[in-house]
């Protein structure tokens, strides 16, 4: 019997082994498991929590968009006659009325742009985002950030207008101090292609201009 005791001995050391490693690879896959779960608890709030900050901020500006936007100036009884010539309109930047038989290509220009053809584009229901070139390059940026992803968003410098900023749609004008300012996304959601257009589904490319971006 005292010759077999080592044998035991060496079969409970091998035992003991088995169940250490049994152990530690238990405890790595804990860790492996308990890793991969809380990157992609992780990964799903990084994706989610954006997506509903965006919705929600869409649906606040929608909601406004439904009230009466402040500031909002409405000029009715637009005429819309087709010509070739230079037009005086009584406002700046113009809010409608006669106009070039071609529009102009919506998007973002770095120069002014011909009023003519930029006032088809209103009636093709676009917003036309003007400021005066002495306007800060991060606003801006700002004011070119809203033609992102739009057809008929317009954004130019514009030459003689009363405010730095001044959002426009056929009939519909808001004049601004900042491109932060609230009401921007709400005149956007409400006028872009909204109530207002004249000729609804009309196309703001394949006209004249070439946007920069």
């Amino acid at each position: 019997m005292g010759r077999r005791r080592p044998t035991t001995d060496r079969q409970a050391r091998v035992a003991a082994m088995r169940a250490e490693e049994q152990r530690k690879d238990r405890r790595h896959k804990l860790f492996v498991y308990g890793s991969t779960a809380a990157i992609v608890v992780g990964l799903v709030t990084a994706v989610a929590v954006p997506i509903a900050r965006e919705a929600g901020d869409r649906a606040a500006n929608e909601a406004r968009a439904q009230a009466p936007i402040p500031g909002v100036v409405q000029t009715a009884n637009l005429s819309r006659n087709h010509v070739e010539s230079q037009v005086s309109y009584a406002t700046s930047p113009p809010v409608g009325g006669d106009h070039h038989p071609v529009w102009l290509n919506c998007g973002v220009y770095d120069e002014p742009v011909p009023e003519e053809h930029a006032v088809h584009s209103l009636e093709h229901g676009s917003v036309w985002i003007t400021y005066d070139p002495s306007l800060p390059a991060a606003e801006v940026s700002k004011l070119t950030g809203k033609a992102e992803g739009e057809a008929y968003v317009l954004v130019s410098p514009h030459e003689g207008q009363q405010s730095p900023i001044v959002l426009t749609a056929w009939g519909h004008q808001l004049e601004l101090n900042s491109a932060d300012d609230q009401r921007i996304d709400p005149f956007l959601v409400r006028y872009l292609q909204g109530e207002q257009t004249p000729e609804p589904g009309a196309v703001c490319h394949s006209g004249i201009g070439t946007p920069a971006a």
